[in-house]
């Protein structure tokens, strides 16, 4: 597999295509924006670099990380032995105490000849001569020697040189020309060209001042193995030497690049100089032109990522066009959890593959783009099912837009109808494993929108009379329509148990979360609270906290554009979250070997994910919360369910509890009263014990027509945070509505005879609105059938406070939006739905024709009687 597949190359001018690149990245790198430390062709990376971290995670150890792992090789050591003893990784590190630099990882020149390289193993920054010198000195002499006064009186001498090795920067050991590794190297490698130093050589020439000659079995092999071998490793370096000037400028600006990435993957030094040093064996020109097969994984992962970098270098958005693919990078965009890289080029049509860019580029690039990419791989996968078709059915593959006709769209829906009704595969689209994706109801109605939409579009603008398109062909695509969306059910009682059972949520965690990165706690936070997936799995770490001696829980409901909003959570979810803290710190500090800073822990999202997420800002993602859960189900055996059924329990349990349709849709962060009532199912049953949970202060009150329950009610703040949904309150009915006063409530007698009306504890709900109503017409028409002016007055005066009350019930009710249901109701009282006795009734005229009877039949007796006498 060629890297070139992945950077389609279109220039008129080739013999010009590497020096253009070459100096358009020779002006970027030259730039002030870009990071020094990655213009040089040797690239020293600083300890504690923020992405290219290569020193032990310990905080302030100094030594370089060993062998693909975090920590030193002694603090990898003492790791093992702690996690033995049962110490977790978080509590390790932050007890581990730093280490210097070792001595073989030190360089530099010599003390007193600044020609000659240190020697491998001392700290006192000496070369071999030297520090062979001081060492007699002290073991001849006192030991109590002073070590400064000793260097200055050393002569220095003169060096080796560079080491002969064509990439290594380092000083030459001995008269052998090569660097203290390049020297063990050499030896490794069974000595290519048999070069050697004569016996006792320091002691027969150097210490003589005479030449040291180097004898060589074969003077060329020994010069190729230096100009073969790659440089030696060091701790935060990476050695660009032997490379070509496009390649090197290549990496230069890939490895600065990835820099600016907020959510980057791991690129660890060793993986790049071993990449650089496999380019450097075969002599590439170009990251192009390298030929990926037998590359390591992790360095095939790190080519195609610079050259998305390079993509976006090299080609302008109209050179995109002509090579088939669009970069969303362009155009300042990137949806969420996508790559910035959108190939077109399954699209073989050329006019349809432009007619698809212009129209992606014109939607990303307006004020109304799409929230995710979901409309644009729809409407990309419309087109190549499209091209597939017509490339099989139209008449040169359908290359020539002049020469489509309604009849090739007519197959073509033809073609997508009957893939979908008997089930058959897609002829160009392919799942996620690779398999052929399955024409369904969904996938054909995205394809005939997506093609209606960009050839009507086309149609339109002009595009298609400049394309000579037909327009029988492009009317001839029927609107699909959108899928039905129906509720979700409830969950049912025996799932709902089986979904909170103690052994299953416990299999859940250990089966389906072995790393512990919170899927139960994900999904018990879903059914205490009903948020969505989304809110669930997005939350950031502070997310709780204790407010008036309240637990609170705060989310964002990006939804309905509701931030940082609060509610009221049971202790023992509080608990849940704040052991979900301690272990999301607790991974952080296993990463860093430290606790996160004020500013990073408010970053930190409370459910992290392991992928490309060093910082731990960023939250697993609902791929990953419904492959777990949908396994879980399975296993269970509890047939077709979704996590988000959870959500539509909820609401239906808040209203049998007594909560309206306002709070449920405000607890639940829903658009309107509308969606409240399509997540639970509302029936006319449900409507009225909504009504009856709306309270206003009766007439015998200080404040009559005062909303005592309900959305309207003026809160603070806090006060609304503090209120949760709970709004049941214990009553007794009543005439008209219903009685507060507990001692009555609990079975006593009533201390004012019952008399409700002028009573302070007597209160309005929404169900007795139209008894009210009736009340007050009567009332009027008693006030206007008075005998005189004084009379009537007296009649109104006295109603007044009950006309408040209803006024008050009457505003409540249309803040509400529920006043036009109230209305509709036939109730009469609410005692109608607590005793037989309320529920039995008579027609008036019924009652007066029946007391008409029994007084004739009376009279008839009495006759008789009289008449008998």
């Amino acid at each position: 597999m060629t890297v070139k597949s992945l950077l389609p190359l279109y220039n008129d001018r080739p013999d010009r295509e590497g020096r253009d690149r070459l100096e358009i990245l020779t002006a970027l790198i030259g730039a002030p924006a870009f990071d020094p430390i990655f213009r040089d062709v040797i690239i020293r990376v600083p300890q504690g670099h923020r992405v290219y971290q290569w020193a032990c995670v310990v905080d302030a150890c100094e030594r370089a990380r060993h062998s693909g792992l975090d920590l030193c090789s002694t603090h990898f050591q003492e790791w093992g032995t702690a996690r033995e003893s049962g110490t977790t990784r978080a509590e390790f590190l932050t007890t581990a105490e730093p280490l210097p630099r070792a001595e073989y990882d030190q360089e530099g020149s010599c003390l007193i000849c600044p020609d000659r390289p240190t020697s491998p193993r001392t700290e006192l920054r000496l070369c071999i001569r030297h520090y062979g010198a001081w060492k007699y000195s002290v073991s001849v002499r006192d030991a109590s020697v002073d070590f400064d006064q000793w260097v200055a009186d050393q002569e220095p001498c003169e060096g080796y040189g560079n080491c002969q090795v064509t990439v290594c920067p380092g000083l030459a050991l001995s008269p052998l020309g090569l660097c203290c590794w390049h020297r063990h190297r050499y030896m490794r490698d069974r000595r290519p060209g048999g070069a050697a130093l004569p016996s006792s050589w320091w002691q027969r020439y150097e210490k003589q001042g005479q030449p040291v000659r180097v004898s060589y079995a074969d003077q060329n092999a020994f010069r190729a193995w230096c100009a073969a071998v790659g440089p030696a490793p060091r701790p935060g370096q990476v050695n660009l030497r032997g490379l070509r000037p496009l390649l090197r400028a290549e990496i230069q600006w890939g490895l600065f690049a990835h820099t600016q990435e907020d959510r980057h993957s791991i690129w660890k030094l060793d993986w790049i100089q071993k990449l650089v040093n496999l380019a450097r064996e075969r002599d590439a020109g170009s990251l192009t032109d390298l030929d990926l097969d037998g590359f390591p994984r992790c360095h095939t992962a790190i080519v195609k990522k610079m050259l998305h970098y390079l993509r976006l270098v090299y080609f302008t958005p109209q050179q995109a066009r002509e090579a088939g693919f669009i970069e969303t990078d362009h155009f300042g965009i990137r949806f969420p959890a996508r790559a910035s890289h959108i190939d077109l080029t399954a699209i073989s049509q050329r006019w349809l593959r432009d007619l698809l860019w212009d129209y992606t580029a014109d939607l990303i690039s307006s004020p109304r783009r799409p929230r995710t990419a979901a409309p644009i791989d729809g409407i990309r996968r419309a087109c190549t099912e499209l091209s597939a078709f017509l490339e099989v059915d139209a008449t040169s593959g359908g290359h020539d837009p002049s020469a489509l006709r309604v009849e090739h769209m007519t197959r073509f829906v033809a073609d997508q109808r009957h893939r979908e009704q008997n089930g058959l595969p897609s002829p160009v689209m392919k799942g996620l494993a690779g398999e052929p994706s399955t024409v369904t109801q969904v996938t054909r109605t995205d394809v005939f929108n997506g093609v209606r939409k960009l050839l009507r579009d086309a149609l339109e603008h002009g595009t298609a009379e400049r394309l000579a398109l037909d327009r029988e062909f492009i009317i001839a695509m029927p609107y699909a329509g959108n899928e039905t969306l129906r509720a979700r059910r409830p969950f049912p009682d025996e799932v709902a148990r089986a979904l909170a059972d103690g052994d299953n949520l416990t299999r859940l965690a250990e089966v389906h979360d072995p790393d512990d990165l919170g899927l139960r706690d994900v999904w018990e936070t879903i059914v205490v609270t009903g948020r969505r997936v989304g809110e669930v799995l997005k939350l950031r770490w502070d997310c709780i906290g204790h407010y008036g001696g309240l637990a609170m829980f705060w989310h964002d409901q990006t939804k309905v554009g509701n931030y940082d909003v609060a509610i009221r959570i049971p202790d023992r979810l509080y608990d849940l979250l704040a052991e979900r803290q301690r272990k999301t710190l607790d991974r952080f500090v296993a990463r860093h070997g430290r606790r996160p800073t004020g500013s990073e822990r408010a970053r930190l999202a409370l459910f992290a994910t392991k992928v490309r997420n060093p910082a731990g800002t960023t939250a697993l993602s609902y791929t990953w919360f419904n492959r777990g859960f949908r396994d879980w189900v399975n296993e269970l055996d509890l047939g077709q369910l979704v996590p988000h059924q959870a959500r539509h329990t909820l609401a239906t349990n808040l209203l049998r509890a007594g909560a309206s349709l306002t709070h449920i849709r405000r607890y639940l962060g829903q658009v309107s009263d509308r969606m409240a009532a399509h997540y639970v199912h509302l029936t006319s049953t449900d409507l009225e014990d909504v009504l009856q949970h709306i309270w206003v202060a009766g007439p015998g009150t200080a404040q009559p027509g005062q909303l005592l329950a309900g959305d309207a009610t003026p809160l603070t703040r806090e006060q609304a945070q503090a209120l949760a949904i709970d709004l049941s309150r214990r009553s007794t009915p009543a005439e008209g509505g219903f009685c507060t006063f507990q001692p009555v409530v609990e079975g006593g007698a009533c201390p004012w005879n019952l008399d409700c009306h002028n009573c302070d504890k007597f209160v309005l709900s929404g169900a007795d609105l139209l008894y009210w109503q009736r009340k007050r017409e009567q009332w009027r028409l008693l006030a206007e059938g008075a005998p005189d002016d004084a009379t009537a007055d007296y009649l109104h005066r006295y109603f007044e406070p009950t006309a408040r009350a209803i006024d008050g019930l009457e505003s409540a009710l249309a803040g509400l939006g529920l006043l036009n249901d109230a209305l509709a109701l036939d109730l009469r009282k609410p005692q109608d739905y607590f005793h037989r006795v309320w529920s039995t009734a008579f027609r008036a005229a019924d009652l007066a024709q029946a007391a008409d009877d029994e007084q004739d039949q009376v009279d008839d007796t009495t006759d008789e009687q009289e008449q008998c006498a």
